[in-house]
């Protein structure tokens, strides 16, 4: 990944540029990615962090909800198949414990079943994998800008 003059470039493959938008300029929102891939969580908080973000990643729900950096959270970025707690399950609590912060559920499971279960757990976006880098971060400045 490089950064050049505020856009994430990035080069996923031969010859290919796709140029992100700018994190939003006033400070560094924090995002947290809860992703149980270890290669594709340290790779989005990469990006995520390329792009401006104060990014946070944890392997399970269980890691994030006993860790109190959650409260600072301004968006969420979770793997909707988990262990244990999924995905939803743990955007559900995080309501229930009065964190009302917009969420983005990602899985390789890009079903209407697994969507609608989504959007009844309270997450805002949905992402079937695999997805763009820019397309992650578009989504991110959105629901960020739109809070």
């Amino acid at each position: 990944m490089h950064l050049r003059s505020r856009s994430c470039i990035l080069r996923p493959g031969r010859n290919q540029v796709v140029h992100t938008p700018p994190p939003p300029q006033h400070s560094r929102h924090v995002v947290i990615l809860v992703e149980d891939d270890e290669g594709l969580r340290v790779a989005l908080l990469r990006l995520l962090r390329a792009c401006g973000f104060d990014a946070c990643g944890y392997a399970s729900a269980e890691a994030l909800l006993d860790d109190p950096r959650a409260a600072r959270a301004d968006c969420l970025v979770v793997d909707v198949h988990l262990p244990a707690i999924s995905g939803l399950e743990l955007v559900a609590r995080l309501r229930r414990r009065g964190l009302q912060v917009p969420a983005v559920a990602i899985s390789a499971h890009d079903e209407a079943g697994v969507r609608e279960a989504a959007r009844g757990h309270g997450v805002e976006r949905f992402l079937g994998k695999p997805f763009l880098g820019k397309t992650l971060i578009g989504t991110v400045n959105e629901l960020i800008a739109g809070r």
